[in-house]
């Protein structure tokens, strides 16, 4: 690699377009890589970090925006340790905060946020998985402590943090429950060996049929608002709560007459303040396991998006008329 400059695609005002600008390629200081990016991942965050909307994961503009990333190493900074040029990695590095993002050809990591990619996935379908995944492990891991032989929720469990929480609750020896809209998706579900409860039924007659009237252990819920007073009647006594979307108000009555428990996650919070990074390369190192297992698997959208075609990427997004996670080539 002889250039001293890169693509990235940059965006410079609120929901203003995508710019692609040939920008200084980026220098790994102490404890950094530098990646080249072979694709980068989508979430749903980064359209209100587009827009400015998301008060919790600003990004001062002008940007280039993007959480997740799959690629190989370039150079490694001093005192990087278990990474070396040429290694292919995964992680979720930037894209807020002031960090810059990854939908770009290259990109400096804290070696830290970044783990070995699994052998047995694409850069395309690696780059869709860090958010979605490591969300996912703090919510069911960290917070709920998930235990074999559990019963869990999933609500909203075909999307993309629900997709991964479905998987790894099975992985972890749980009896899984998740609720979804339309016949895919609930097919999906069952194909991952989940029971698929209609998101339309009532709360009180799912916990009848799938919680043996009690409710369940642990429910995890990805979408927030109605979905998440939901929860709180889906919860057996003494169990627990856990929301990746918990940013409105809440009457707390259904959660407290059980004697529950409720922990958010707010997966960005390393990334914005510094603070226990090196838990996010210790997950993702967990999650390669897993999924060159075959226990945790991407939902991949199939179509093919690249930097020239970013503003399609996030119409498409923002849509929600894909199936599964829009990932993002890294070339022009």
């Amino acid at each position: 690699m002889t250039s001293s400059s890169m693509i990235a695609a940059v965006v410079e005002t609120h929901d203003g377009p995508f710019h692609l600008r040939d920008v200084a390629l980026p220098q790994p200081g102490a404890g950094e890589v530098l990646v080249r990016v072979h694709a980068s991942g989508t979430n749903p965050l980064d359209i209100k970090i587009r827009a400015g909307l998301a008060a919790h994961a600003r990004n001062p503009l002008p940007a280039t925006l993007g959480l997740d990333m799959a690629g190989t190493i370039e150079r490694v900074g001093a005192d990087v340790r278990g990474f070396v040029p040429g290694d292919e990695v995964y992680g979720m590095i930037g894209g807020v905060g002031g960090l810059p993002g990854t939908h770009a050809e290259y990109a400096v990591a804290d070696a830290r946020l970044i783990a070995h990619k699994p052998a047995n996935l694409s850069m395309r379908e690696a780059a869709v998985l860090p958010l979605v995944a490591i969300t996912a492990w703090e919510g069911l891991i960290d917070r709920a402590q998930l235990r074999p032989g559990q019963t869990v929720l999933v609500q909203g469990g075909a999307g993309g943090v629900g997709h991964a929480v479905v998987q790894l609750a099975l992985a972890r020896g749980a009896t899984v429950s998740a609720t979804a809209l339309g016949g895919d998706d609930l097919a999906y579900l069952e194909r991952l060996g989940a029971a698929p409860i209609d998101g339309g039924r009532d709360v009180a007659d799912y916990v009848r049929a799938y919680g043996d009237g009690n409710g369940f252990d642990i429910v995890y819920d990805t979408g927030g608002g109605a979905l998440l007073d939901a929860s709180f009647h889906a919860v057996r006594r003494f169990g627990h709560v856990v929301s990746s979307l918990g940013w409105g108000q809440h009457l707390l009555a259904p959660l407290s007459f059980r004697q529950a428990s409720y922990s958010g996650v707010f997966t960005l919070q390393p990334l914005i303040d510094g603070e226990g990074r090196g838990h996010f390369g210790e997950i993702l190192a967990e999650l390669t396991t897993l999924v060159e297992q075959g226990k945790l698997l991407p939902r991949l959208d199939p179509r093919e998006f690249t930097l020239a075609t970013l503003a399609e990427a996030y119409a498409a997004l923002e849509a929600r008329d894909g199936a599964g996670k829009i990932a993002i080539t890294a070339t022009t």
